[in-house]
């Protein structure tokens, strides 16, 4: 009895000192976050259906079809546990007619973007549930445009299913592992230029359009496998690192009714880049093509005679800003298009013919489109910086740029899904205060009805009373405004001091610094007394391109001035304990948290980077030459600021993470750097995750815990 009192005593007092200590509001551990108690409801997977006045979400299993105007008939067109088999629906489709659904079951990961997995076709009325096919696992199934067929790829070759009947016709054949890659890409397109499928349907369904990689000159990887087998397996792949060769792609076309298939001229040059295709609406084949450096893009036209036609090109001094599927949008017409660029500074949309060439800008002013989201009736909808650079608003616009209306008006950032001829769209809402909110609106902006709005989650968080970002901007002593924010403990004190952890990723075009609502793990170390502070220095986005292409030629070089002199500002504000200062980061942001705390070891106290880039030399042609230019021509900008040259003068506490199965990011950039740290004689720690890739998986848990103790520790 008298033990258990007095263990009631320490309990009672251990908790009146965690009071005294951190203020009176509810505190929590990661734990919490890691089992998602702050992870805001969705709507999930919202799609239009072809009628534009319906719109599907994928709910528990369930694909349910809502009314836009109304929202009921709250049908459920599939249930995947209610078939024969059951399944477990990861993603879906509807079919251009509205007849089928394509099921994406057993999803297993093969790159960032790219996976194999299992497809189902299900007739809607008949409710009948067939595999796409029974030869294999299958990559980026597609319906066709009348919704009768399906293309497919398997084993790096094009196929195509006639669903009513199941007849499947093999479109090449030459498809080879680490050799030839036939309708999807290769390692570097589906990184660099962020896609997974490289065929296209013609517009009428006749013809399909794909690219061939030939990757056999292309030096491979090596990564060792363990996987708890006795003896480990290794793992090659195609990977082409700065200055090296990368695939010869060739473009191609076959007709379905004839079977003939051609290739398509796409120039002498094979070191090259086309990173995507496209039909127009009028059923001519276009292509994107990029030169090895990245300063000139065009956008090809291929006639049905033949011939071609550059119907858009852009040059710049340092690096065309990468080009993607909505670059370039072709409108109904079939003659002309709207283009994305930021040739005059900012990133704007102008208005092209195809037989006239330049008609007219669309938008203009120091701000960026970031994103077009729809069209309409000659009625352009896109999404802006217009009202600050850490913000997203929707915006309409006509297409000789008038009558411009702001659609959204809450302050913070907005992701739009339209319908069909977007009469309605869907509403994704958040900031710094608020947790995704879900509206569904008119065209014109008017709210129809709320579909979530995370009243639950928002109540958890008025009773904890977080602390949100504090937004700021400070001036560098090169006369650079900077855009940061701060968390700060709930029971600040502004007569105490504080520790800081800094976290950013500093990347090209990037940003970290954003007006959304996001619960990330350092949330933890803020309860726990600590500031936790992020600045977008130079070289990061939607600040126009001066701001942003300045880095080109020498990475690291000024985004690291920048946190250093981030870092100084901290200190000086008379809350901050300038002894006690950290950085953090992943991937480009684990090569920032290492020159930082190496060049300025003054400043910083502790570092953590986590797979981090240690030389420019070990990472691949695409994004590296687009921002730093070739080895041999630049060499000087791959070494004098890459952290394996500065190992010797580490003097804090740094830890350094990596998986060993890191596709992007090579485990090698982590071994170069402790061999080098290791030469030096300079004490370090590393935190090695066997089989985990750059996302790190299923050991993502394990390393933030372990990157909460390494801060407690020692900041």
């Amino acid at each position: 009895m008298t033990r258990t009192i007095l263990q009631t005593f320490l309990v009672f007092g251990m908790a009146i000192l965690a009071t005294l200590s951190y203020g009176s509001s509810p505190r929590f551990g990661y734990d919490a976050i890691r089992r998602g108690e702050f992870t805001p409801k969705s709507v999930k997977g919202g799609r239009s259906t072809a009628d534009g006045k319906h719109y599907t979400t994928l709910e528990e299993n369930r694909i349910v079809r809502y009314d836009y105007q109304t929202g009921t008939d709250s049908t459920v067109l599939f249930d995947g546990g209610a078939v024969s088999p059951a399944i477990q629906v990861e993603d879906y489709a509807i079919g251009p007619n509205g007849k089928y659904l394509l099921l994406t079951t057993q999803i297993t990961p093969i790159y960032r973007r790219s996976f194999t997995a299992e497809y189902w076709i299900y007739d809607i009325q008949q409710k009948e549930l067939k595999p796409l096919s029974e030869a294999g696992a299958q990559q980026q199934a597609t319906f066709s445009p009348d919704g009768t067929r399906v293309a497919f790829v398997r084993d790096n070759n094009l196929f195509v299913t006639r669903i009513e009947s199941g007849e499947e016709q093999q479109l090449t054949f030459d498809g080879v592992r680490n050799r030839i890659i036939n309708g999807v890409p290769d390692w570097v397109y589906e990184e660099e230029f962020a896609f997974a499928r490289a065929y296209e349907w013609s517009p009428d369904g006749n013809r399909i359009a794909w690219l061939r990689f030939d990757e056999s000159q292309v030096k491979e990887y090596e990564m060792t496998r363990f996987d708890g087998a006795l003896y480990p397996q290794t793992y090659t792949y195609k990977y082409p690192k700065a200055g090296e060769q990368n695939s010869i792609v060739e473009l191609h076309c076959i007709d379905l009714h004839s079977g003939e298939q051609s290739k398509i001229e796409t120039g002498r040059e094979t070191d090259q880049y086309i990173p995507h295709l496209r039909w127009t609406p009028s059923g001519e084949l276009a292509y994107y093509r990029l030169n090895r450096k990245q300063n000139r893009f065009e956008v090809i036209l291929c006639h049905k005679d033949g011939s071609q036609k550059t119907i858009y090109e852009e040059q710049n001094d340092r690096y065309v800003e990468l080009p993607d599927r909505s670059t370039v949008t072709f409108l109904p017409d079939g003659d002309r298009m709207v283009v994305r660029s930021e040739r005059d500074g900012y990133m704007h949309l102008y208005l092209y013919s195809i037989r006239k060439g330049f008609l007219n800008r669309i938008t203009e002013g120091e701000w960026e489109v970031t994103e077009m989201v729809g069209f309409d009736d000659d009625q352009i909808y896109y999404l802006s910086t217009e009202t600050s650079p850490l913000r997203r608003n929707l915006y309409s616009i006509r297409c000789d740029g008038s009558q411009k209306k702001q659609l959204t008006e809450d302050n913070g950032t907005y992701r739009i899904v339209p319908s069909e001829g977007f009469r309605y769209y869907l509403s994704y809402f958040s900031n710094a205060t608020t947790p995704e909110r879900v509206t569904l609106h008119r065209a014109n902006g008017e709210t129809v009805r709320t579909l979530e709005d995370n009243a639950a989650l928002r109540d958890k968080l008025q009773q904890l009373q977080l602390p949100a970002k504090q937004f700021f901007t400070f001036r560098t002593k090169n006369g650079d405004e900077l855009n940061g924010y701060l968390i700060r403990p709930n029971d600040f004190d502004s007569t105490q001091r504080y520790p800081v952890l800094m976290t950013q990723y500093s990347g090209p075009g990037s940003q970290r610094v954003a007006d959304q609502w996001e619960m990330e793990w350092t949330e933890v170390l803020v309860q726990e007394g600590y500031i936790v502070a992020c600045v977008d220095g130079r070289g990061t986005g939607f600040r126009g391109e001066a701001f942003k292409k300045c880095t080109y030629g020498q990475l690291g070089r000024y985004e690291t001035e920048d946190q250093i002199e981030a870092a100084r500002y901290l200190s000086e504000l008379p809350y901050v304990d300038a002894s006690r200062i950290g950085i953090y980061g992943w991937s480009y942001g684990g090569f920032m948290a290492l020159n930082c705390i190496l060049r300025s070891n003054d400043i910083f106290r502790v570092a953590i980077a986590v797979a981090p880039v240690t030389s420019w030399r070990y990472y691949d042609t695409i994004y590296t030459e687009r921002y730093n230019g070739s080895p041999s021509e630049n060499a000087a900008g791959y070494d004098n600021n890459s952290p394996i040259g500065m190992a010797d003068r580490l003097k804090g506490k740094l830890l350094i993470a990596h998986g060993t199965a890191d596709d992007n990011v090579h485990i090698q950039n982590t071994y170069e750097m402790v061999a080098r740290l290791t030469a030096a004689d300079r004490p370090f720690e590393m935190q090695i995750y066997p089989d985990q890739n750059h996302s790190m998986g299923s050991s993502r848990h394990h390393l933030i815990e372990r990157c909460i103790e390494f801060i407690r520790t020692h900041l």
